[in-house]
């Protein structure tokens, strides 16, 4: 308990875990948009492009996160217009992800990025928190929250069925092209707390497990940000108390968990009281 405390006195280590609450209640809401529409593709797709534009920013000598958080806002907004296709968004989503891998290891290796270099893309390094990405993160923390105060009503609508959106008035198209953006734009800002290959841990586990929990929108939005922040804030103190890589530990925490939830029986969760 003792070295826990002194870690905590660590800036790097206050730092990860000022971003990881700030990231734990919006990216855990992202989540649950990217369950409701179905679209879990995406977050794979966006993943690469992140590091993608990773990629570009470290050959370019701009900022990596920068230029990340606007490749994946532009392909996200470029890509409302297939999310009303009969196909949907799953069939460009393989196509998308491969040539944006591709062209991300094309261009680091031009950059000169070795290998380690690379590799902690993929897998991140929370404890490497920079000021700038807290920033993001709360921004983030504030903006999610009040789009979904916001225009919840229309929300819950879109989530549960577009068709019915639409015949009630919802701005769909408009709607959707705000979520996509959204979800690109979470899913870089978590690159550099669990990597491209973990961001999972922050955003659709906290998710997976509110829909076990909660039947309305409103309580798997709440469960959602309170299993984000018991799953991640857990993780990341196992990791330091035991000296475990902290971007896995969260993985592994927030997968038990989650798979624990779903092993208890739907009658002996408390569900009735989430039905407003």
């Amino acid at each position: 308990m003792n070295s826990l405390g002194a870690l905590m006195e660590l800036p790097a280590v206050r730092l990860a875990l000022v971003a990881l609450v700030l990231g734990s209640v919006s990216l855990p809401i992202v989540g649950v948009f990217v369950v409701g529409l179905d679209i879990m593709p995406v977050r794979f797709a966006m993943m690469h492009v992140a590091l993608l534009g990773i990629a570009i920013g470290l050959l370019t000598g701009l900022d990596p996160l920068l230029c990340a958080l606007v490749l994946c806002g532009l392909t996200g907004g470029a890509l409302t217009p297939m999310a009303r296709s009969d196909t949907g968004l799953s069939g460009a989503m393989g196509l998308l992800m491969t040539l944006a891998i591709a062209a991300a290891l094309l261009v680091l290796s031009i950059s000169g990025v070795n290998a380690n270099g690379a590799f902690e893309l993929l897998w991140g390094s929370i404890l490497a928190t920079h000021p700038r990405d807290v920033i993001v993160l709360a921004v983030l923390a504030v903006l999610v929250p009040v789009l979904y105060r916001l225009r919840r009503r229309d929300l819950a609508l879109l989530l549960h069925d577009r068709e019915l959106a639409l015949c009630s008035g919802v701005a769909v198209e408009r709607l959707t092209l705000v979520l996509l953006v959204v979800v690109a734009v979470a899913i870089a800002s978590a690159i550099r707390l669990t990597g491209a290959l973990l961001v999972d841990a922050l955003t659709l586990l906290p998710a997976l497990a509110a829909r076990r929990v909660g039947r309305s929108l409103p309580a798997m939005i709440r469960w959602s940000v309170i299993f984000g922040l018991a799953f991640n804030l857990g993780g990341f103190l196992l990791a330091l108390l035991f000296d475990f890589p902290p971007g896995p530990t969260l993985v592994v925490v927030g997968g038990l968990c989650t798979l624990l939830l779903h092993a208890i029986p739907s009658s002996s969760l408390l569900t009735r009281k989430d039905t407003h």
